[in-house]
């Protein structure tokens, strides 16, 4: 419950963000080609065995996924785990029209944090939010690539050991 009222914060707090936001298509470096290649793998697997979820008008609008004006969610396939005290959930487009994997992380000192990528493209942007406080920031580059990278090696690796 957490997880979905940090998601709700993001898009309630993007305004926050907006104004510090880095420009993702300049300040994130290419993803490199074997990333790419897990990005298909979490994707086609979520496409596979995730849930059914969604993605709030709030985030999308949030994290720069496009939507029309009329759709209040997007749907999205998921799935999610709980390790220690530390919450993924990894959303992919149940579009075929949309490409974006969304990965959130709820840390257990009120942290949440939301990389949006694409299988084309890599990680776009990346957020972190701090419920308690009401705050919605972007992540400086360095710090965006390195935990992002360390998603894609999780979900990769839950793949594998599924």
């Amino acid at each position: 419950m957490r997880a979905l009222a940090a998601l709700a914060m993001l898009g309630f707090f993007v305004t926050v963000a907006e104004g510090a936001a880095f420009a993702p298509e300049h300040a994130l470096q290419q993803i490199t080609s074997p990333e790419l290649g897990d990005l298909r793998s979490i994707a086609g697997w979520l496409r596979d065995h995730g849930k059914e979820g969604f993605v709030g008008a709030d985030v999308a609008d949030a994290m720069g996924i496009p939507r029309l004006e009329s759709e209040d969610v997007l749907v999205a396939r998921q799935r999610g785990y709980r390790s220690a005290d530390v919450l993924r959930i990894a959303q992919v487009s149940a579009d075929d029209k949309r490409d974006f994997i969304l990965f959130m992380v709820q840390q257990p000192d009120d942290q949440v944090y939301f990389y949006l990528s694409t299988v084309r493209e890599g990680l776009k942007k990346a957020f972190v939010s701090i419920p308690s406080r009401n705050l919605v920031m972007p992540l400086d580059r360095m710090e965006a690539e390195a935990h992002f990278r360390q998603e894609v090696r999780y979900w990769g690796d839950r793949i594998e050991a599924e």
